[in-house]
C-alpha cells in the first residue's frame, strides 16, 4: 500500500526526523517505489515537491532532507501504484484552490468503479482514483458553499463525503488548508502528540535517535500522523476504521466515532496484534 505522513503543530516546526525514516520506505525498507511527494504550508503559500522516482534515492528527497523547512502543516506520500501510470502527474499530494485557499490532499487506498460526473470547477490532471476523489470532494463543497462554511459544517460535509468514498473501497486520506488537517482512516492510520515533557524517540527505519527536549520549547506541541508508526519506543494511537479526525494546533480537535478499533499498536513495549502487521496492499 501507499504510505501517508502528516504533521500538524501549534508553531512552525521542521519534519526532518520523521521524514528521515519515512523516505526510506520508498524503495529501501519497503516496496513503495512509484513516486513520492511532500507539501509544506508557509502562511498562505505552499512548497510542493514531487518526484516520480523512488523516495529512497530521489535527489529531490535529498534536498528536502537537508532543508529544514518549518511549517505548521505538512503532508507527505510515497506511492505504490494500483491505478494510473507511474509519472509525475499521478504523484501525491495534489493541490487545488478553493475559497481563496490552497488545499492539499493525499490518499492511500483503491477506489473501485469510482467515476464521478465531471465537475464545473475541478478536473483531474492525472489518471488516479485519488485525484478523482480529491476533485469530487472539492467540487461537492464548492457547489454547496460559495464561501467557506463553519468548521463544524465543513467537518460534517467531509465526513459524509468520506463515507461515500468508502463505498468504493479503501480510502485513507489527509486533507489540509494550512490552518487544520483532516485525517480519515479506512484501514490503517496512527498518530502521536508530542509535547512537554518531550521524549527521546528512535526511528523504526533507521538507527537514528533524537531527544526532542533539546530542540523544542515547553510550549511546542506536534502531532505526527502516519500509516505505520515511525518510531519503536513510543505509543502511537490507532485511528478507528471509518474515523475522521480534525487536527489543529497539534491536537485532535474534532472526530467522528468510526468503528471499534481492530488493532492496537504500542511501540513502547506492549504487544502489536496480527491485524496491525497485515499489509492490505492498496495504493
Amino acid at each position: 500500500m501507499c504510505q501517508l505522513l502528516g504533521m500538524n503543530c501549534n508553531t512552525p516546526t521542521d519534519i526532518l526526523f520523521s521524514f528521515e525514516g519515512f523516505h526510506r520506505r520508498g524503495g529501501l525498507t519497503d516496496h513503495h517505489a512509484d513516486g513520492w511527494g511532500i507539501a509544506f504550508f508557509e502562511g498562505r503559500g505552499v512548497r510542493l515537491f514531487l518526484d516520480d522516482k523512488p523516495a529512497a534515492d530521489s535527489p529531490v528527497a535529498s534536498l528536502v532532507r537537508q532543508y529544514p523547512i518549518k511549517s505548521e502543516n505538512v503532508i507527505a506520500h510515497i506511492r505504490k501504484a494500483t491505478q494510473g501510470e507511474v509519472n509525475l502527474t499521478n504523484c501525491h499530494p495534489f493541490q487545488r484552490e478553493i475559497w481563496g485557499q490552497y488545499w492539499i490532499f493525499a490518499h492511500n487506498g483503491n477506489l473501485v468503479d469510482f467515476h464521478p460526473a465531471p465537475g464545473c470547477y475541478y478536473q483531474p490532471v492525472g489518471s488516479t482514483d485519488s485525484e478523482r476523489a480529491f476533485c469530487h470532494l472539492l467540487e461537492t463543497l464548492r457547489q454547496r458553499w460559495c464561501q467557506q462554511p463553519t468548521l463544524q459544517e465543513l467537518f460534517t460535509a467531509v465526513e459524509a463525503l468520506a463515507a461515500e468514498l468508502r463505498e468504493h473501497g479503501v480510502c485513507n486520506f489527509m486533507l489540509s488548508n494550512g490552518d487544520w488537517m483532516f485525517v480519515h482512516c479506512s484501514t490503517r492510520l496512527h498518530y502521536i502528540v508530542r509535547q512537554a515533557p518531550f521524549p527521546t524517540a528512535h526511528l523504526v527505519d533507521d538507527d537514528v535517535t533524537v531527544d526532542f527536549s533539546t530542540v523544542t520549547t515547553p510550549r511546542d506541541r506536534v502531532a505526527i500522523i502516519a500509516t505505520i508508526p515511525l518510531t519503536d519506543n513510543e505509543y502511537w494511537t490507532p485511528l478507528r476504521d471509518g474515523e475522521l479526525m480534525l487536527f489543529q494546533g497539534g491536537l485532535p480537535l474534532l472526530h467522528s466515532q468510526g468503528s471499534t478499533p481492530t488493532r492496537r499498536v504500542d511501540t513502547g513495549g506492549c504487544d502489536t496484534d496480527a491485524a496491525a502487521k497485515a499489509d492490505p496492499a492498496q495504493d
